[in-house]
């Protein structure tokens, strides 16, 4: 089995080989490079299970990790060793990121396959009469790079290849979510994500630096850095941060420098801006950075770190409130916006947001088992819904489409228009905000698409019952009840019901969205006409589907009441000897009837209201009741706060200003001035030497020469073989030589 296990280095290789071959060979020939992409995804998913589930067969496997190793560097004083890592924890994310990748890659396949209504077609003709982006072969390279790096940053062994692989995706984010870079919204969201994620790691970096250089020994290798010796080591060591004065624990500042790498990537407040903004892209790269990938890595370093922040909880106690607050916050926060929102996966967006506090939260309390459960459940219901919402923003643009052929409606009838592609349509101002009529991705512009799409309803609607924690059935039930007994458990009372209100919340949100969308009568023309979709889109749903009910019931407690232990509780068993390898412990929290209570209160309770507030769907010209309800208060949510608002009049200009000044101290200032002061004293010491060589130099070697020319020529001239030249030689000799020795007698007798 080890021999099996040892090619879990070989995971990111496939997609990455697909990458090459596509922006190399195959750039031209758009199936051949979809088949391709979906060929590396597959090859990695025929790798990756059967090692997840060799992991998940192997009984204590947990107390035996595999370590492998490629190759080392030399770091000076040490070598940093470059190889991969399989353990349970990482075998659940090989599981599920394996999975899902070949799902999305799939599910591009077909919905890649239209023509982007922002464009023209007379821009693209031969694209535009194969209905296919024009950079679709770009765009199955760019996710087979994406997918590169996140089955790398999983079987890493160290945290600097862990970063390496994270920052590709960073690059990759940002080249897919601008990928319609023809759009402003879409330049301007991808800036966005890249900016903001780089605050995070940045941050995270510093972390990083100052974990290598207090480990004993310095390395960044997780066998080695997390080892309880050295995390002891650090917690016994204390620092001052410089500025505020605060004196803690280094292993307390390390904890809270590298978690803001997870609040970049995972979008947590107050770096969550760019998430949303991130559904400028296609929806499978949203169904990417949502699920399977980016928004993964972040809650998946806390995973991986999880020894660190542990022994950062018991020395300096606020570094885990910090984290536990910062999820918490977030998820509740993120649920308000949400209940304001009309754009179907702007709505999704916050709900992740949340879903990633929920995470944090748990984390941050402890809660190790439970924060990733909800991690890997939440990966496939989010990956459902949004690829659901994709399918339905397809099928209404379609409708929309049929409607301008046949001469009912509106629109350039250029094929699918995903993320606002346009119709020419004129916006209607409206209390609860503008409206555009002919607006894909407006749940207003919905309704009865079940009937019109009854495969991706259905679909859709399973994944929002796991997403609010529908009781029993649904996977989200589990692992959030999972998350709010151990809160309760550990007496985070604050906290915990700070997570009940956010899941009513996304109860409530997710009963408006399945209302507005599938439920009542057609509200547009492009809901009226909306099809079903094509099979590779329909396929990849219903395959994941059932991943989005069962799951749950792999993690079910032990001590809950008549169902407890008739399923084993998988996900604690797989994980419960790593912990006590990796020398951390967890709390069991036993079963309590107020927890499961408050967990049907806020599920069932949030689903009846928003079922009950929406029922009736938006008739014409009529107004969100919840904005009538609630005044100002409803519209602040929709205006998420105004947030961004600030961003655009405080970060924004600050970033712009660094920018300018440091291209004055760059360009104008400092550092050229300097550089070229330089260059003008180098090349006038370059003429002075070039006059000394010259003139000076050259002069004292040519007189030489001549001189010894001149000696030379005499000499060859003395020695003709005549006596009397040679007498006259040695005659000169002597007086010479009497000269020198009669000079002193003269000098004494004077």
């Amino acid at each position: 089995m080890e021999g099996f296990l040892n090619l879990a280095w070989v995971l990111p290789i496939p997609p990455f080989l697909a990458f090459l071959a596509i922006i190399l060979f195959l750039n031209r020939n758009k199936t051949v490079s979809a088949l391709t992409a979906i060929g590396g995804a597959f090859v990695s998913f025929v790798i990756g299970w059967p090692i997840a589930f060799a992991v998940f067969t192997t009984e204590h496997f947990g107390e035996h990790p595999l370590y492998g190793e490629l190759f080392t560097i030399p770091t000076g004083a040490s070598s940093l060793m470059i190889g991969y890592q399989v353990d349970p924890a990482n075998a659940l994310m090989i599981f599920m990121a394996t999975f899902l990748l070949l799902m999305i890659f799939i599910y591009a396949y077909g919905y890649m396959s239209a023509y982007p209504a922002h464009l023209r077609p007379e821009d693209y003709p031969q694209a535009h009469k194969q209905h296919k982006d024009p950079r679709y072969s770009r765009f199955m390279a760019y996710i087979s790079l994406f997918a590169t790096g996140m089955l790398g940053l999983v079987v890493s062994n160290s945290l600097l290849t862990f970063f390496v692989f994270w920052e590709i995706m960073g690059l990759c984010s940002y080249l897919l979510i601008g990928f319609w870079y023809e759009k402003p919204s879409a330049k301007k969201a991808a800036f966005k994500a890249f900016m903001t994620t780089r605050i995070g790691d940045v941050i995270m970096l510093v972390g990083m630096m100052l974990l290598y250089m207090w480990s004993e020994p310095s390395t960044l290798v997780f066998e080695q850095m997390l080892s309880m010796e050295n995390l002891e080591h650090l917690a016994s060591m204390t620092v001052t941060i410089p500025l505020i004065g605060v004196t803690t624990s280094a292993v307390g500042l390390i904890a809270v420098l590298i978690f803001f790498g997870t609040v970049g990537k995972s979008a947590q407040f107050p770096l969550h801006v760019w998430l949303p903004d991130a559904m400028e892209g296609p929806t499978p790269v949203s169904a990417l950075i949502h699920a399977a990938t980016m928004v993964s890595a972040g809650v998946f370093l806390v995973v991986r770190m999880f020894p660190l922040f542990f022994v950062a909880g018991e020395t300096s106690p606020g570094s885990m409130q910090f984290v536990a607050m910062t999820g918490a916050f977030t998820a509740l926060f993120a649920s308000f916006i949400a209940v304001a929102q009309w754009d179907i996966k702007r709505v999704l967006a916050y709900s992740t947001i949340a879903q990633l506090g929920y995470m944090i939260a748990a984390l941050g309390t402890g809660a190790y088992v439970a924060g990733l459960f909800h991690l890997i459940t939440h990966a496939f219901f989010k990956a459902l819904l949004f690829l659901g919402s994709g399918s339905v923003i397809h099928g209404v643009e379609h409708g929309f489409h049929h409607a301008h052929a046949h001469g009912n409606g509106h629109g350039n009838g250029n094929g699918h228009g995903d993320e606002h592609g346009g119709h020419g349509s004129h916006i209607i101002h409206r209390a609860d905000g503008d409206l555009d009529p002919h607006d894909p991705q407006d749940m207003r512009n919905m309704g009865g698409l079940l009937k019109r799409m009854p495969l991706t309803g259905w679909t859709f609607i399973i994944g929002g019952l796991a997403l609010s924690g529908f009781p029993f059935l649904s996977a989200g039930f589990w692992s959030k009840d999972e998350i709010l007994s151990s809160t309760w458990y550990t007496e985070d009372i604050l906290i915990f019901w700070m997570l009940a209100l956010s899941a009513f919340l996304t109860a409530f949100y997710t009963a408006r969205q399945i209302v507005l969308t599938f439920l009542g009568k057609p509200r547009s023309e492009g809901a009226a006409h909306a099809p079903e979709s094509a099979r590779s889109m329909t396929i990849p749903l219903l395959l994941i589907a059932p991943f989005a009910v069962a799951l749950g019931w792999f993690g079910i407690p032990a001590s809950f009441p008549l169902i407890g232990g008739l399923v084993p509780n998988f996900i604690e068993h797989v994980l419960e000897p790593y912990i006590h390898y990796m020398g951390f412990e967890v709390a069991h929290p036993a079963f309590s009837p107020v927890v499961l209570l408050v967990s049907l209160a806020v599920a069932l309770g949030g689903l009846a209201a928003g079922w009950f507030v929406y029922r009736k769907g938006l008739p014409e010209g009529e107004i969100d009741p919840m904005r009538r309800w609630l005044g100002p208060l409803w519209w602040a949510m929709h205006r998420k706060f105004w947030v961004d608002e600030l961003y655009d009049y405080t970060i924004i200009p600050f970033t712009r200003g660094l920018a300018k000044f440091s291209y004055w101290v760059d360009d104008l200032w400092i550092i050229d001035p300097i550089i070229n002061a330089i260059g003008r004293i180098t090349a006038a010491i370059a003429r002075f030497s070039g006059e000394v060589d010259r003139y000076v130099v050259d002069g004292v070697v040519n007189l030489t020469g001549k001189v010894s020319m001149s000696l030379g020529t005499v000499l060859r001239n003395a020695q003709n073989g005549q006596v009397q030249v040679y007498l006259m030689v040695v005659a000169v000799t002597l007086m010479i030589w009497l000269l020198l020795t009669a000079m002193p007698i003269l000098l004494t007798l004077v």
